[in-house]
């Protein structure tokens, strides 16, 4: 849905539109009962989803969601509604969906309407270079048709998020995931971007799919998904309706500079139910007398998945660590929640230069690669820089905020602590960080990819509840892993799949083991043993071994004190 445009008008396509599917009779909608928040698509993790859970009649969390309120009129598409926060237009209905509804008092058709638009708070959705997003919801259009249905504009679509912090429209761009007018019963597909009027997506109509049928939209849920692909060249959006891809664009269709500006950086999602405007205008025009009042987008679910570039493997190190900053800008944006692993939190510094983030990965790791995720407010010049006392920096990496927002890159170091240096800022707000996610392996030993960490972890005792198995594998060498005072002991860590090993790192507490061999198993019951050791002495010890399983255990059978066996991380290497 364009902030200024007619979005998707067939004259925009450089194509005639396909016939829209018979228009059905308004009917009220069937209840419908909730569909859980699908699981990621294979080769794909999900980021972040919301499926509507709340009471009826409730409104939206506003940590989560923003309201859009105001005259239609202001968002440059010439709509006739009063977007409020009313839930008599916008609220959860009880049973798993939410609803944007259409209102009209008095007699003018064109006037006395009110409706909803909302957004989310979060604006770090987006692809990463190499790298995939899939945005996907179900929904179902407002049950009207091409009789009494004129004028109603219903949207799921997403904003760049540079538009934010000043970028204009188009050029910060706008994917329009799904559009309807009229009651037509079909869906337009539409990208913005360069300059308006005219330029590379001959705005304000955009280029995009035309009209396409979608037969039972106005009665039924159905999926409309985007997804930006970063991984292949030249790039490429592609439209889903059911699964279905119904439009593709590459991104050699455009201008470069205007594809990258509009395209290449996070965007934050939009829901609206819009009345009248130029879109409908172009199809008939609208609302007129016969148009009804209480026409509704239900909405079940949104998700966003991502697809992690091809460089991207292993655990993420930095995640869950602790992580500190130069300033807040306050308690509700902190450091850590810049290693939190949730997209939908972010740290934001104090509106100054320089400012700094910093993780202490709790022990010496080979850093192979960092993605940057940065909110709207972003750093416009950057360094990242590690060090092994969290004094004396060594800088690894530079950047000044290209591509805009979304930064992946390889890196060359070592450090026990790793930070973000940020020297300039793209606004007058703080620097501000959805996430910092590093990828590497234990300095002075592990080879191939870590294993183990944040895997399912068992032992055969644990000495009390302040030491139990899963803090051996959790990546903080802050905790541990401690026994029962007796021989034998074991503690066995859960791959999820069978694994070729070719390294154990074990970072022993004081209470070690002296005699102990490392196991593997396919089932969890049946071990080979792949190391074997009576004279181990403690400390940080590094094993090249051979063998494969999906578990692997250290089981010892003679201790070095009179303790149990402690370990502050049991780490499996391989591929």
């Amino acid at each position: 849905m364009a902030t200024f445009a007619l979005a998707g008008a067939p004259a925009a396509q450089g194509a005639s539109a396909q016939p829209p599917a018979a228009a059905i009779a308004a009917q009220p909608a069937a209840a419908a009962a909730p569909a859980a928040v699908p699981a990621a698509p294979a080769g794909f993790t999900t980021t972040w989803s919301d499926d509507f859970s709340g009471a009826a009649n409730t409104g939206l969390n506003t940590d989560i969601w923003r309201y859009d309120v105001g005259e239609g009129w202001t968002f440059g598409t010439g709509e006739v509604e009063t977007m409020t926060n009313s839930t008599s237009n916008v609220y959860q209905d009880g049973n798993g969906h939410l609803v944007l509804k259409a209102l009209h008092t008095g007699t003018d058709p064109v006037a006395g309407w009110t409706s909803g638009r909302v957004e989310t708070q979060a604006d770090g959705f987006g692809a990463l270079p190499g790298g995939v997003v899939r945005v996907e919801s179900s929904l179902q259009q407002p049950n009207v048709n091409t009789t009494n249905g004129l004028g109603y504009w219903p949207a799921f679509w997403m904003l760049g998020s540079p538009l934010r912090v000043g970028t204009v429209w188009p050029g910060s761009g706008e994917i329009d995931i799904m559009e309807d007018i009229n009651g037509r019963s079909s869906v337009f597909g539409a990208l913005h971007c360069g300059t308006n009027p005219g330029g590379p997506c001959n705005e304000s109509t955009g280029v995009g799919s035309g009209e396409r049928a979608c037969s039972g939209c106005q009665t039924g849920y159905h999926t409309y998904a985007v997804e930006i692909d970063r991984s292949t060249s030249p790039e490429q959006i592609r439209w889903y309706l059911d699964g279905a891809n119904f439009y593709t664009l590459s991104s050699n269709q455009l201008d470069a500079t205007a594809w990258s500006n509009a395209v290449d950086h996070s965007f934050f999602i939009i829901y609206d139910l819009a009345i009248g405007g130029g879109f409908p205008a172009a199809f008939g025009g609208g609302p007129t007398a016969a148009t009804v009042s209480g026409g509704s987008l239900n909405i079940d679910y949104v998700a966003v998945y991502n697809k992690a570039p091809a460089g991207t493997t292993g655990t993420n190190i930095a995640q869950g660590k602790p992580t500190t900053a130069s300033s807040a800008e306050s308690a509700s944006f902190p450091a850590s929640n810049a290693t939190d692993g949730n997209i939908s939190t972010r740290w934001s510094s104090a509106f100054s230069d320089p400012q700094w983030l910093q993780v202490d990965l709790g022990t010496t790791y080979n850093l192979t690669h960092a993605s940057v995720i940065w909110e709207a407010a972003a750093a416009s010049a950057y360094q990242l820089q590690t060090s092994t006392n969290g004094t004396t920096w060594t800088t690894v990496y530079s950047n000044n905020n290209s591509p805009q927002l979304l930064q992946d890159t390889a890196l060359s170091g070592s450090g026990r602590y790793v930070r973000i240096y940020a020297t300039a800022r793209n606004s007058t707000y703080g620097a501000s960080l959805y996430e910092l996610r590093l990828y590497g392996s234990t300095s002075g030993g592990g080879t191939g990819t870590l294993l183990s960490q944040g895997r399912t972890a068992t032992a055969s005792s644990s000495e009390n509840t302040s030491f139990t198995a899963p803090m051996a594998v959790d990546g903080n060498t802050g905790t541990r892993w401690s026994s029962a005072f007796s021989d034998p002991q074991w503690l066995q860590v859960d791959l999820g799949a069978s694994h070729t090993i070719s390294s154990v790192a074990l970072n022993w507490e004081g209470a070690y083991g002296t005699a102990y061999q490392i196991q593997t198993s396919a089932n969890g019951t049946t071990w080979t043993t792949i190391y074997s050791t009576t004279a181990g002495s403690g400390g940080n010890q590094t094993l090249s071994v051979t063998g494969s399983g999906r578990y692997v255990r250290m089981y010892g059978t003679a201790r070095s004190t009179q303790y149990g066996y402690s370990l502050w991380e049991f780490q499996v290497y391989g591929t």
